[in-house]
């Protein structure tokens, strides 16, 4: 009961997830589930399991994916911050006034730091006709914060509600239409949809006493759209995951992708100890030892995931047609652990670097801050990395900034700026990172370092 296009080339892997998929299924009483692989920008297996004979679910068939859509809203967001429209700190009142939540700014109901309730006021908005919530304020409760905005993650659906009110002010088109031209169609996902298209799966809630199915609702979330309403197939959204990791610059850059998959809402403890995170319109979890991204979702009848390890280069998409069951996040996230243990990634050749800069080469090697250890190393990108000999510690990679300078990526060191300090005969005399000093030797008497050298210098027991 699988299909495949361009199959892995070892049949244990194949079987290992076919396996994984189908202990899914059985053991989360599924009515279907269905799943894809992509490694190296493309398709490399799908499977389903279904309980009906002969009829398993293919690539083409849609399902509901419910919250991934806010991942879609997303790219929509920094689509208009990428073009000057709009700054992420900028409040929602500047740019959509009179919501009655536009002190939150556009970075925070992002990252749900907003402190906008989870869910809307009134009748279950996922059972109930959007037509119930027509504006706004039915989808805000009179006192719509819970929490000081930017102190907490706490997942908002009205927040990605007020994100794609956003984008309609201003594109001065409906949310669906500026989805479809921006994103879809440039993307080629063209199974992707607001409203079920044949041929496409029904939702089925399974009771969780006896092996008896109750069919769900199907109801268009009107408003609440932007948060939940999509749907789609695994053979799209392994194209978008493609996308979610790579970047295309039709939509959005590689570098704003990385940005979004960057942690953004300080996590709880629970979140913590779980290894969790969110990003902008984007999920983070570290399990097993791997980084993965990507977004989750559900609605009544429905679960799905899209994962993805930027690192492994391996993302998986799994679906299922039931309120309740599986765990489908788990299973993504096996299917890639499968995948990349079973079949590591080849790396690249190694090159040289193309032309060589002999000023930057100079500072190659080993620097002391204090008495720590580090060891600054250009490599074939362009960047300039430093590290800790010691491999725990401070790290970061750094950007040239054309002036000799650089600036540092992540870590301790994002965004401050390294600088070689030369002496007047134009050697190095040290490296500022920040205001810290590096030298070629600990405490290096020949270099300027802060507080000086004791002009005795380095000394036994003998001399205490």
């Amino acid at each position: 009961m699988t299909t495949s296009q361009q199959e892995l080339l070892l049949p244990t892997t194949r079987r290992a997830l076919l396996h994984r998929i189908a202990v899914a299924q059985a053991e989360g009483r599924a009515p279907s589930l269905v799943a894809a692989v992509v490694r190296d920008g493309r398709t490399v297996w799908h499977g389903s399991r279904t309980s009906v004979d002969g009829h398993a679910p293919d690539e083409n068939v849609q399902y509901r994916i419910g919250s991934i859509t806010k991942t879609f809203t997303a790219v929509l967001v920094l689509r208009l911050r990428d073009e000057g429209l709009l700054d992420l700190g900028d409040p929602l009142e500047k740019h959509l006034p009179g919501t009655g939540a536009g002190e939150a700014t556009i970075v925070e109901l992002l990252a749900h730091t907003s402190g906008l309730a989870a869910e809307s006021p009134g009748p279950w908005w996922e059972r109930t006709s959007g037509s119930l919530r027509p504006e706004l304020s039915d989808v805000l409760a009179e006192q719509p914060f819970l929490h000081p905005s930017g102190r907490r993650f706490h997942y908002s659906n009205p927040g990605y509600t007020l994100l794609g009110a956003l984008v309609e002010k201003l594109r001065g088109t409906p949310w669906e239409d500026a989805l479809r031209r921006e994103v879809l169609e440039p993307l080629s996902l063209k199974r992707t949809s607001t409203r079920p298209q044949a041929p496409h799966a029904g939702g089925w809630a399974v009771h969780p006493w006896a092996d008896a199915m109750l069919p769900e609702p199907v109801e268009d979330l009107g408003r609440m759209a932007p948060a939940g309403q999509l749907w789609s197939t695994t053979d799209d959204l392994a194209r978008f995951a493609v996308f979610l990791a790579k970047g295309d610059d039709r939509v959005l850059s590689a570098e704003t992708l990385r940005e979004m998959r960057t942690p953004a809402a300080p996590p709880e403890a629970v979140d913590v100890a779980d290894g969790a995170a969110y990003g902008l319109g984007m999920q983070i979890q570290y399990r097993d030892g791997r980084l993965l991204v990507g977004h989750g979702g559900s609605l009544p009848g429905f679960l799905a995931s899209l994962t993805l390890s930027v690192e492994d280069d391996v993302a998986a998409v799994v679906l299922a047609n039931c309120t309740s069951g599986p765990l489908v996040s788990l299973v993504a996230a096996d299917l890639i652990r499968i995948v990349a243990e079973a079949e590591p990634r080849i790396p690249e050749p190694w090159r040289p670097m193309p032309e060589i800069d002999t000023a930057v080469l100079e500072l190659a090697g080993q620097w002391y801050w204090g008495t720590y250890a580090f060891a600054l190393r250009l490599t074939v990108d362009g960047l300039v990395s430093l590290e800790p000999l010691s491999g725990k510690g401070r790290r970061s990679r750094f950007r040239g900034n054309g002036d000799g300078t650089w600036t540092g990526l992540e870590g301790y060191y994002a965004g401050e700026v390294l600088k070689a300090v030369r002496r007047p005969d134009g050697s190095v005399d040290h490296l500022d990172l920040g205001s810290f000093v590096f030298t070629r030797q600990p405490y290096d008497e020949g270099a300027a370092v802060p507080g000086g050298v004791d002009p005795d210098g380095w000394r036994g027991s003998d001399s205490f």
